[in-house]
């Protein structure tokens, strides 16, 4: 991912450095595993520990030449610990050591994703009590329906994102396996008790039945949430940028006194970080669908899904990160207008209440067909001629016969829409 949308210690699990790491932890810890059954001489583990070094350029350089990762990566481990190298790999295919490494780098990124979302959730909360009673207009398909308060809209997004932050736990344990039984997944070459002291060592699961490598179903699951949480994120973006239209102004980002707005119309203040969102949502959204073409591959293995993870991997991590940490900054400094929301509510000269009246007036005698037709031509007519909703209605002879001004007025209660917000 570009640096523009990527944050340091997210971006730090995918470099190089850190992957050979990983490879050199477990390729190590597999050896101390086959000391310990005898396998290997005592004191490889150590001495690898301690001589080995991570020279990137220099495996890169042999990779060139053998163009194969892993074997380039071994030569280049053995160059500076000596002969006790040729014991390290023993009996192990590449994919055990490529596959178990891919779910450490998703874990910890799953992990600091998790950290995220518990920092959001802080927010939402505090912003949703803050707005508790904040009343607004609430839409659907972008008109006018009942009153709500921009708490609950808040408390909303809270819910959801404690169901991200649930199934992300959850897509973490489904990646938390290790797989190190050799080729074809037959431990033909492989004690199975070196496969369960790394997965101990790496506080992952063994993986119950591998082929030669780790079933993909559980990465698709896992990209899968990742996809979701994007969606998440960009409901949220998607409710800002509209609430900060010029014609509705309830909501805005925070927009600093040096910052502008257009090239070319200064009046212009633009939902820019919002918008930014839904287009970094487009691309983890986008990354599911690769993830669930990998699931199928070629008898016990292929190497399709390989290009396809290096890609996906850092990109929709990172990307993720970076979304919900821009996300959290918006909801923190986002400008909030309540005397707009109140106009707003207001434009419609209360119809907003049409479906209150309704419902009273079946209390009054009227079949709930005949109320709806009463209160439908008054709303047209209220709508039609601009005039208030409640005029239109003491005017009409079938309501004025039945229910006095005051009963109708007490129709019209905003705190009726709010009597249940806690």
């Amino acid at each position: 991912m570009i640096n523009r949308y990527s944050r340091k210690e997210l971006k730090k699990i995918w470099d190089e450095e850190n992957k050979f790491k990983i490879w050199l932890d477990i390729e190590i810890a597999a050896a101390y595993a086959m000391e310990k059954l005898k396998l290997i001489p005592k004191g490889v583990a150590t001495k690898v520990k301690k001589k080995a070094k991570i020279n990137v350029e220099r495996i890169h350089k042999i990779e060139n030449k053998v163009h194969h990762d892993l074997i380039a990566f071994l030569t280049s481990i053995t160059e500076k610990v000596g002969s006790e190298g040729k014991f390290l790999h023993k009996g192990m295919t590449s994919s055990d050591v490529l596959d178990t490494c891919f779910n450490i780098q998703l874990l910890q990124a799953g992990n600091i994703i998790v950290k995220d979302i518990d920092e959001l959730l802080k927010i939402l909360k505090i912003k949703s009590l803050k707005y508790k009673n904040t009343i607004c207009i609430g839409r659907s398909h972008g008109i006018h329906a009942e009153p709500t308060t921009f708490g609950l809209k808040l408390a909303s997004f809270y819910e959801e994102f404690k169901r991200n932050k649930k199934r992300l736990k959850s897509a973490i344990d489904e990646i938390s396996t290790c797989a190190i039984s050799g080729a074809v997944g037959t431990f033909a070459n492989i004690d199975p008790r070196v496969e369960s002291y790394v997965a101990k060592k790496f506080k992952l699961k063994v993986e119950p039945i591998s082929t030669q490598i780790i079933p993909r179903d559980r990465h698709a699951y896992y990209f899968s949430i990742l996809g979701i949480i994007a969606g998440s994120i960009e409901r949220v973006a998607t409710e800002i940028r509209n609430l900060q239209k010029t014609e509705l102004q309830e909501v805005e980002e925070f927009f600093d006194k040096k910052q502008k707005g257009s090239s070319a119309m200064p009046h212009k203040k633009n939902p820019i970080l919002s918008e930014n969102l839904t287009g970094l949502a487009r691309i983890i959204r986008s990354n599911v669908l690769p993830a669930l073409e990998n699931i199928s591959l070629w008898h016990e293995r292929d190497i399709s899904h390989s290009s396809v993870e290096r890609n996906i991997g850092p990109d929709s991590t990172i990307t993720l990160d970076f979304a919900l940490n821009r996300l959290k900054n918006i909801l923190s400094n986002m400008n909030v207008y309540p005397k707009k929301m109140l106009e707003n509510l207001n434009i419609t000269k209360g119809l907003i209440f049409s479906q209150r009246v309704m419902i009273e007036l079946t209390k009054y005698g009227f079949s709930r067909e005949k109320a709806y037709l009463i209160v439908q031509k008054n709303a047209q007519n209220a709508w039609g001629k601009n005039i208030s909703f409640l005029e239109s209605l003491k005017k009409d002879s079938l309501i004025n016969k039945k229910i006095s001004n005051k009963d109708l007025l007490r129709m019209f209660d905003i705190n009726y829409h709010t009597k249940r917000i806690n």
